[in-house]
């Protein structure tokens, strides 16, 4: 297949270009050319979603996977000048769509975030101009993104409502966050209970998903995360020890003791969100967890977590620039840690 990638070149992009490679297919990468020496080989248009998209005039693709449609003007766009010929169209959507965040075991049918038209124009200003954060009304954008893509590609959009995207090259940090911390070893401060479950998935699980489902040219909206079992932070955590062979000690510590120290979850402190996190008329205890059934219906399926561990950990070494996006200072660590065992020593 002729293949046209929006992006390409970072984390989900990264794995999308490689297994394209890698099964034959003619890859075309259109982006803002930051990172272009990342695939010297591959055929790159350099342009802007929010500006300059000419370089994609005149041409012709059978498909087009679109890794980073932020907003809808920006779907309108690319079809403006690729036609609405093309005969399958990729979008990365993500779980964040859905309204409430979010109750237990969702499916895709679940109402959705919602944004009228002149509050739209208003948020896009003010995200350009930096008042506010991009991620601030992110799954509404999305939503608006997922209709504008079926406006022009009806029946032929392939929307992948992607939960936490892990492996090699992952910018947000989260895993990779822990993958450091439990390989330096000792007393680890973990917020909550060991049996709070996670949902993540690898993006070469994704990619090759998305690969097959192209190939198919299935279309529909798809929850997209892993694995299709109920992962616990503890596992994963055990999983890191065992594949850094760390000496790591996890020290579960009250969540609400960790908000008093003002440590903000998933921002600060990646992977977690209270489980007892406000929900409107709920009562139990939260649980991060949506529907995939859809999707495994469909073929997803995963790598074993130790690869995906080693794949981060393999990565981690090798990184020069030691500043992370996410995860609390070794000190801060240790306030939280002595807060907790001076409590404990209390109460004995």
């Amino acid at each position: 297949m002729k293949v046209l990638i929006l992006g390409g070149t970072r984390f989900l992009g990264k794995a999308l270009v490689e297994e394209g490679l890698k099964r034959g297919h003619e890859i075309t990468l259109f982006n803002r050319g930051t990172n272009k020496e990342a695939f010297s080989g591959v055929e790159q248009l350099i342009g802007d979603r929010d500006g300059d998209v000419s370089q994609l005039e005149n041409r012709k693709w059978d498909v087009v996977m679109d890794t980073c449609g932020f907003a809808p003007h920006q779907i309108n766009k690319i079809a403006a000048v690729i036609g609405t010929s093309i005969e399958h169209y990729t979008y990365i959507s993500s779980i964040s769509v859905y309204k409430d965040w979010i109750p237990f075991n969702i499916t895709e049918d679940y109402h959705l975030q919602s944004m009228p038209p002149d509050q739209l124009k208003d948020v896009l200003k003010n995200v350009k101009e930096g008042r506010i954060s991009p991620y601030e009304h992110y799954g509404a954008l999305k939503v608006l993104c997922e209709a504008e893509a079926e406006k022009y590609w009806p029946g032929r959009v392939l929307h992948i409502r992607a939960g936490q995207l892990v492996g090699q090259f992952d910018y947000t940090d989260r895993l990779p966050y822990w993958v450091q911390r439990v390989a330096e070893g000792g007393n680890i401060m973990v917020p909550g209970s060991p049996n709070r479950p996670i949902q993540l998935i690898d993006v070469k699980d994704i990619a090759t998903w998305v690969f097959d489902m192209v190939k198919r040219r299935k279309a529909g909206t798809f929850n997209v995360t892993g694995p299709d079992y109920e992962l616990t932070m503890e596992e994963l955590l055990n999983t890191c020890k065992v594949v850094t062979n760390s000496n790591a000690e996890f020290v579960w510590v009250d969540e609400q003791l960790v908000l008093e120290h003002q440590i903000q979850p998933w921002t600060e402190m990646p992977l977690w969100i209270p489980e007892h996190f406000p929900l409107e008329g709920e009562t139990e205890p939260w649980k991060m967890f949506i529907s995939v059934k859809k999707a495994l219906d469909a073929g997803l399926s995963f790598r074993r977590l130790e690869e995906t561990i080693h794949d981060v950990y393999q990565w981690e070494k090798s990184r020069k620039d030691s500043k992370r996006k996410t995860g609390i200072s070794r000190k801060k660590e240790q306030e939280v840690l002595d807060a907790w065992f001076h409590l404990k020593e209390i109460h004995k």
